[in-house]
């Protein structure tokens, strides 16, 4: 099922596929992809046990995206560990360790989408034009209940970093 105009892209209107997320739902079902000296599989139930925030990028080789996944680092970073943070791209794994690498990125998770793009069909996040994933940001509590819920209504965009931070620090 696709949500044509659901977000634009530099103006252009585009369909998201799959159901739109809403806060109260449980977070839906994936399997996403990371390399940790060999590649690995997360899904939803090793996000669970502490509130999380899953931010949403196109691809970290892009500024916006790289803003975007600064900044939440950052704001988990002086969190601690109360909290759990995740950075979801159709990037390729090695992408995303270079990136977090090279930017000194110690609070986020990385997992890609690259395989099936499961992760971004199940969440309503796939741009069908691009096969890229919209910006999107989503909160869970530890239980794995999405809380606040954003896709962002062109792509180019930020979100509200302090709507997302402030229904994370709600959880706490």
């Amino acid at each position: 099922m696709g949500r044509t105009g659901a977000v634009t892209f530099k103006g252009t209107p585009m369909t998201l596929v799959g159901e739109e997320v809403k806060v109260g739902q449980r977070a839906p079902d994936f399997v996403l992809h990371y390399f940790e000296g060999g590649m690995q599989e997360l899904t939803n139930n090793d996000l669970l046990g502490k509130p999380t925030i899953v931010s949403v990028v196109p691809s970290l080789d892009t500024g916006v995206c790289q803003v975007q996944t600064k900044k939440f680092n950052q704001a988990v970073g002086e969190m601690g560990d109360r909290v759990q943070a995740l950075t979801v791209s159709r990037d390729l794994p090695f992408a995303q360790i270079r990136f977090c690498g090279a930017e000194g990125l110690q609070n986020m998770r990385f997992a890609s989408d690259y395989q099936t793009g499961g992760f971004g069909q199940a969440w309503g996040v796939m741009i069908d034009e691009l096969k890229l994933l919209a910006r999107s940001v989503f909160v869970l509590d530890a239980e794995g209940q999405v809380v606040h819920a954003e896709i962002v209504g062109e792509v180019t965009d930020e979100p509200d970093y302090e709507a997302a931070l402030g229904a994370l620090r709600g959880c706490l």
